[in-house]
């Protein structure tokens, strides 16, 4: 798996805006500065000159700083072939895993290296932590000022993606005699992870950071509640209260969308039904599952969940395990209290398809890219069989540094040889063009060594069978607001214009090169979509699809803050947070059936989906693109009637026109580059579960 041209040269039609950077990170046509006598730099430490654009102030030198000190592994190029032979059916090392200790011991950093690194960071002043199981870094703390000297850097705070993340402003260097013991350093520059939570209501307040101290957990979040009217399931209602001329061209009436999908809906939908009826449920298989912090209420707030909504399958607490953060931090940064949503919904819909499996929850202590890399080591190390990743970082195949991508990589790769199946959701808002005016995926589900999870729109019916399932690309137009009723009464004139707001992540790598499983399957236009820049062809994701569209999301319950008080509630969500945890459950139930863990995933789909079509649902574009839109009614304040209404229609499997505009107010448009298309398609890669995914994959 070679790496295609790590950094690159891209931009939008229009607009004044580009990332350019060579392999190391620097600025195009900028040498980077020779290393001190005696020093060596880390190769791509540098972050590239596009996120260091807009400096904020330098770092105080007493701030505290901590950091993984990533070594390298002895047998890298092994461990790679060692991936690809034990995920491959027909080879004759397929699904022959090693334990932990054993891939250490062959792939890992030797205990010399782990030594020599430990005897220089104490020898900086550095205080050394506990060595994780993988012995793949060592956890390091001190001040700014003592990383600036350890590593020949000065630090600064910088804005990148709407958060002030701290960035070296150079390369790091490390003492030529740890060259070829340290790969880099995770943590010294900062990269902010955001879950991929879906609620698309009226307003954001909903989502609004609340404040709390160090070292405590976020406050529950502010609450969000669905008004009527919503539906059961698909075209339950409709919308005959508004004008058809309302929204031409779309049919009139439209259906409204859902009020969240419950449980047994969700196993209808997907054929498991039957299949958890008979006690293949994923009983004695474990789902990890990491987020950031750890709501205290959130086994409480599940067993009520199920209660309410599914009494057959409870959740009991036999079944629930946590490893809780030691402490937590930079909870303003990291929007604290909005992870409490992402773990409700990552622990239920995971739990509503495998009901009999258990679920390991590991929350790390931050949203930032050591934080949860120690935590997604715990639990990849757990004996747990499938690891569900709700949360990436937006861009981070192009902007993540060498270092966060090699750590994570290489924790990708102990669990693909040791038999773990670990999915990431790629994101919620497509290509990243609309939000950001750049055209590349996220990291970490861009690895090739992950699933990469996409999202759909589901219909389930009134039997609780999927009646269609679409690519989630939905924009957004409103009809009238704020409104003392929920319809828009004789207007027939929208309030807004159609435009894009939200989908299933993807896009192609400027990373990383055309993984094995893809070539032959993947389209070439797809894998070649950066070819001028990279030379080759490229990892496209995702690899596969499940619901995720908010207007087709899933009821969750959890405990938040409302007018009167905190208390538990139920809203509709979605997101491809969602959609991981969903493929989470139903991987689970195939391990059952297989009676051994899948593993590293990739190979196995993509083979599957040439051996056997019903082991994929593939998503198609809508026959009539005009009648593919729902009606959406929202609280203006997210929670009850005193600021009236929002009415808006939310186009299903969009194609048109998205628009980024800069902070001068310099727009540009293009239509969307992610779609539906028979096969393999930029938006939901293989598709989703067909009715023979769970047989097909538990016979390899």
């Amino acid at each position: 798996m070679k790496n295609a041209r790590l950094w690159a040269l891209t931009g939008a039609a229009g607009l004044a805006i580009s990332f350019t950077a060579a392999a190391a990170g620097t600025a195009a046509g900028s040498p980077a500065p020779a290393p001190a006598p005696h020093r060596v730099a880390l190769k791509g430490s540098l972050a590239p000159a596009r996120e260091r654009a807009h400096p904020t102030g330098s770092v105080p030198a007493s701030a505290a700083v901590s950091f993984d000190l990533l070594l390298t592994l002895h047998n890298a190029q092994g461990a790679r072939q060692f991936v690809r032979d034990v995920s491959t059916p027909g080879s004759p090392a397929f699904h022959h895993y090693l334990s932990d200790a054993a891939w250490v011991a062959r792939f890992g950093p030797t205990r010399a290296a782990v030594a020599a690194a430990e005897s220089w960071l104490r020898g900086q002043g550095f205080t050394v932590g506990a060595l994780p199981k993988d012995r793949l870094f060592v956890p390091a703390s001190g001040t700014a000022a003592r990383v600036e000297h350890a590593f020949g850097v000065t630090l600064g705070y910088y804005t990148v993606n709407g958060h002030t993340v701290r960035l070296a402003n150079g390369a790091l260097t490390i003492p030529s005699s740890l060259s070829g013991v340290v790969t880099g350093a995770v943590g010294v520059n900062q990269y902010v992870a955001t879950p991929a939570l879906a609620a698309q209501g009226g307003a954001t307040a909903a989502r609004a950071a609340a404040a709390a101290r160090p070292a405590q957990e976020p406050p529950p979040p502010p609450a969000f509640r669905n008004p009527q009217p919503c539906s059961a399931y698909w075209g339950q209602k409709t919308d005959t209260a508004d004008s058809g001329s309302l929204y031409k061209p779309y049919t009139h009436p439209l259906p409204y969308d859902i009020c969240g999908y419950k449980p047994s809906q969700l196993r209808g939908a997907y054929d498991l039904s039957g299949r958890v009826a008979s006690g293949n449920n994923g009983s004695g298989v474990t789902i990890a599952i990491v987020d950031a912090y750890d709501s205290p209420t959130l086994l409480a707030d599940a067993q009520k969940y199920f209660r309410l909504n599914d009494p057959g399958h409870p959740l009991s607490a036999s079944q629930f395990f946590n490893v809780q953060p030691a402490t937590v931090d930079d909870v303003a940064l990291c929007n604290g209290s909005n992870w409490f949503g992402e773990q409700a919904l990552d622990v239920e819909s995971s739990h509503a398809v495998a009901p009999g499996a258990n679920i390991l929850f590991v929350g790390a202590q931050d949203c930032l890219n050591n934080g949860l890399l120690a935590s997604l080591t715990t639990a990849v190390t757990s004996g747990a069989s499938v690891v569900s990743n709700s949360w990436g970082d937006p861009l981070g195949d192009i902007f993540d540094d060498v270092a966060t991508k090699t750590a994570y990589d290489d924790t990708f790769m102990l669990a693909d040889s040791t038999g773990v199946s670990v999915l990431f959701s790629t994101g919620d808002f497509g290509d990243n063009f609309a939000d950001f005016g750049i055209t590349a995926p996220d990291y970490p589900p861009s690895s090739p060594f992950v699933t990469a999870v996409g999202g759909t729109t589901l219909e389930v019916n009134k039997s609780n069978a999927r009646a269609a399932e679409y690519g989630w690309s939905t924009a957004k137009q409103v009809l009238c607001a704020p409104k003392a009723t929920t319809n828009c009464g004789s207007a027939t004139t929208p309030a807004g214009a159609l435009t894009w707001q939200s989908g299933g992540g993807g896009g192609t790598s400027y990373t990383y090169a055309e993984p094995f499983y893809q070539a032959g399957i993947v389209p070439p236009a797809l894998a070649l979509r950066n070819a001028a820049i990279t030379g080759a062809p490229a990892r496209v994701i995702p690899d596969i699809s499940m619901d995720g569209d908010a207007q087709s999301g899933m009821l969750i319950g959890l405990t938040e803050t409302f007018p009167s008080g905190i208390a538990y509630g139920q809203y509709k969500v979605g997101g491809t947070s969602l959609s991981s945890p969903l493929l989470a459950g139903v991987v689970a139930d195939a391990d059952q059936a297989a009676g051994a863990p899948l593993g590293f995933l990739n190979p196995i789909l993509y083979k599957a989906s040439t051996a056997d079509k019903a082991a994929f649902n593939d998503i198609l574009p809508p026959k009539n693109p005009d009648s593919a839109a729902v009606i959406r009614v929202d609280y203006a304040n997210t929670v009850d009637t005193s600021a009236g209404y929002i009415v808006s229609l939310r186009a299903i499997n969009y194609a048109g026109p998205e628009t980024y505009c800069d902070t001068t107010g310099n727009c540009a448009t293009r239509d969307v580059t992610l779609t539906t298309a028979p096969g393999f398609d930029s938006l939901t890669g293989l598709g989703s579960a067909g009715r023979e995914f769970v047989s097909v994959l538990s016979r390899f």
